[in-house]
């Protein structure tokens, strides 16, 4: 069985949480037992999870050079969904979807962010195509801090194709780009919604972008061209968040 290793006190606690089934250990800073921690051993002996002490360099070994707060967790990885689990979601929902789809993010950094962000927003799942795209690991896990865990993160074989199941299924494509007159502001997002980023600097691709209902942006004021794909769908999302309570 493969391993993986998360770390952080809110991703460690998200996983003990929510899925403790997938941790086969726990190592934690020798010495260190503060309330936090204390916590999250409290979590582990109900859940009957193993732990161990470790010296600072093991645990900044496991972690890659990642900031683990003095607690590491050995976890089997978790797995992307695939389509079938997204059209059983679209098709079981009892409320109007609400997605996010990232075309062409690669930096787990921003997969991380965009999870946690998504998770925030109630967006029920994220989308992204199996190539040219983050996988899910350590850094995705501990960026999200426990989103990882919460939000479903589906890897499609092709994208458009999945759009254009989206459209039959009677969500709407909103994406984004610069280059278009609509601001976000003005549109509706309101109603079964999927919200499109892309790649910085590339933007969407064009297959994407052909299988878009509508194109928006956010409008900048300063010298500044373009914000960070994570910034920018807190700003996207948290609108379309806006507009569906005020509807």
């Amino acid at each position: 069985m493969s391993q993986d290793y998360l770390f952080g006190i809110h991703a460690v606690k998200t996983a003990l949480q929510r899925d403790s089934q997938r941790i086969q250990g726990i190592r934690v800073l020798k010495g260190r037992r503060d309330e936090r921690i204390q916590q999250l051993l409290e979590l582990a002996n109900e859940k009957r999870i193993k732990v161990e002490p470790a010296s600072r360099q093991e645990l900044d070994q496991m972690a890659a050079g990642g900031v683990h707060q003095g607690i590491v967790v050995s976890i089997v990885p978790v797995k992307a969904r695939n389509e079938r689990f997204l059209e059983e979601l679209v098709t079981n929902l009892q409320e109007p979807a609400f997605l996010l789809v990232l075309d062409g993010v690669t930096d787990p950094h921003n997969l991380g962010a965009c999870l946690r962000t998504a998770d925030a927003s109630g967006v029920h799942a994220v989308i992204a195509p199996k190539d040219k795209s983050a996988p899910l690991n350590a850094t995705v896990a501990k960026v999200a801090c426990g989103a990882a865990e919460a939000v479903p993160y589906v890897q499609v074989t092709n994208l458009s194709r999945t759009l254009q199941f989206l459209q039959q299924a009677g969500v709407w494509i909103t994406g984004t780009a610069g280059e278009t007159d609509q601001e976000i502001y003005g549109a509706n997002l309101t109603g079964p919604m999927a919200l499109v980023m892309g790649a910085e600097g590339k933007g969407m691709r064009r297959l994407t972008r052909e299988h878009c209902d509508q194109l928006v942006k956010i409008p900048m004021a300063g010298e500044v061209s373009s914000l960070n794909v994570s910034v920018a769908t807190g700003v996207c999302l948290f609108e379309a968040v806006r507009q569906r309570k005020a509807g």
